[in-house]
């Protein structure tokens, strides 16, 4: 069905993380993603899956996450005032000034497959799509509600649709009527697709890549890393749904290549053990590659809650900014 471009298992269950810091939660209060497709509009259907990741949330993980100093340098005439730290001074009796890394809001292009892989769905669950499309609506809502800019990137082929990282008003619903285009017939091109965005990214930022990431893998980690030597902050959200993850098929029937459209006669008792092989040995060559152009990598199951697959990533990211503030002396 994929091919050489099939990625493996890499995940291990809901997160104990969330379960521990939700205190009260438990599995089965998560919102179901198939029960989540009931509510139509998409907004909605974000906006209950933040409420959820709010409740496992005990503060807001970013914070002051997008201004942050990396390192002190003494003060000279001419800086601004504002920027000393008082406290260090009246501890050292020197003046230093904090040295931004970024003195505005995060910035944060939220890139969404379009091909046609990311219409397959099992029956009564989300297609890949559905589940793409809710997963960064809802990681919209929540940053521009902490006051950062996001934008939004649709690619098949090539590049669809882009719209500039901005926060004003209008803007949120712009991007929901974006992620609610139904997706296109063609393959997935990412190599074309990502160089394409790396020439439209003029500013430093997050690039957040949902995908089910059917492409070469040689090909998907030279466009990472150089949108990484670019400055880009990159995290790849990979999805799968459960069928293609554990080949949930019995009968034999004829499959179709879901990027080219190539049908085969396949008897899933034979090929079960293969198809899984490959499987696994693509996801390992993937997650290794992502590991070498230095991308954080996110394992994402379509019947995985949405408030799960939010949750690690947020606390992930706290978890780094937290770290780095340490080695820097930002935490002072």
């Amino acid at each position: 069905m994929f091919g050489e471009v099939t990625w493996g298992l890499l995940w291990s269950g809901v997160s104990d993380k969330m379960l521990s810091v939700a205190g009260e939660s438990s599995a089965s209060s998560f919102v179901d993603p198939a029960a989540l497709m009931r509510i139509r509009s998409l907004e909605l259907r974000a906006r209950v899956v933040m409420e959820g990741l709010w409740k496992g949330l005990h503060r807001s993980p970013y914070h002051g996450f997008s201004v942050e100093f990396s390192e002190y340098r003494s003060y000279v005439r001419g800086d601004d005032p504002r920027h000393i730290d008082w406290k260090l001074a009246g501890r050292s009796g020197r003046y230093f000034v904090k040295k931004f890394e970024d003195e505005t809001n995060l910035r944060c292009q939220l890139v969404v497959d379009h091909s046609r892989s990311m219409k397959f769905g099992s029956a009564g669950g989300m297609t890949k799509a559905d589940y793409a499309a809710t997963l960064a609506a809802t990681l919209a809502l929540f940053l521009m509600k902490q006051g950062d800019a996001v934008g939004v990137t649709t690619f098949a082929s090539g590049l669809a649709e882009h719209v500039p990282a901005r926060n004003r008003p209008g803007h949120l619903r712009r991007l929901m009527l974006e992620l609610e285009r139904p997706v296109q017939e063609g393959g997935t091109a990412l190599d074309v697709s990502m160089t394409q965005l790396s020439e439209l990214l003029t500013k430093k930022g997050l690039v957040c890549l949902f995908s089910d990431l059917l492409a070469p893998v040689e090909k998907l980690e030279r466009q990472l890393s150089w949108l990484g030597a670019m400055g880009q902050d990159v995290v790849v959200f990979h999805l799968m749904d459960r069928a293609e993850i554990e080949f949930r098929f019995e009968e034999a029937a004829v499959f179709q290549d879901a990027e080219s459209g190539v049908e085969r006669f396949v008897n899933p008792g034979v090929a079960r053990e293969g198809y899984l092989a490959r499987l696994k040995a693509h996801c390992d060559a993937v997650r290794s590659g992502c590991e070498r152009a230095g991308v954080e990598y996110q394992w994402c199951p379509t019947d995985t809650p949405l408030e799960v697959a939010l949750f690690d990533f947020v606390s992930r990211r706290d978890g780094a900014k937290v770290a780095k503030n340490r080695v820097s002396g930002g935490g002072r």
